[in-house]
């Protein structure tokens, strides 16, 4: 995504929050962030500084560029994983890159159903050795 609005309403998504919600943390009425989103306004530091206390990415929001997970709040899983992902060919890595967008969309979707989600981790669990 380019610019400074598809970013800013990207992060939103990710969160899962209604442009309302989103305004509301930052301080601004509803057609303020749809403004901020279509890149017809530029919001304040202030209304930044809220969503980034928030969980959203507020250097992607701005630059572009994801702020890097500090390597020592990896778990030993993660890790690992983020080890064989390495490996792998860039053509492999963009097809689970693919694949996991989406496994969460789908997960994103279900998530107003525990029991569904419930039901389908048990099933994965048992599948794991």
């Amino acid at each position: 995504m380019n610019g400074f609005g598809p970013r800013l309403r990207e992060e939103r998504e990710r969160l899962g929050l209604t442009q309302r919600v989103f305004g509301d943390i930052g301080g601004v009425e509803p057609n303020a962030q749809g403004k901020y989103e279509s890149g017809e306004r530029t919001p304040r530091v202030d209304y930044l500084a809220a969503l980034a206390n928030r969980g959203v990415d507020a250097l992607y929001v701005l630059s572009g560029v994801h702020t890097p997970a500090p390597l020592d709040s990896l778990t030993v899983e993660e890790d690992r994983v983020l080890g064989l992902f390495r490996r792998l060919p860039e053509a492999d890595q963009v097809a689970l890159h693919h694949l996991l967008q989406r496994l969460a969309g789908e997960a994103c979707a279900r998530e107003d159903s525990h029991l569904r989600t419930v039901g389908r981790q048990a099933v994965f669990d048992d599948a794991l050795p």
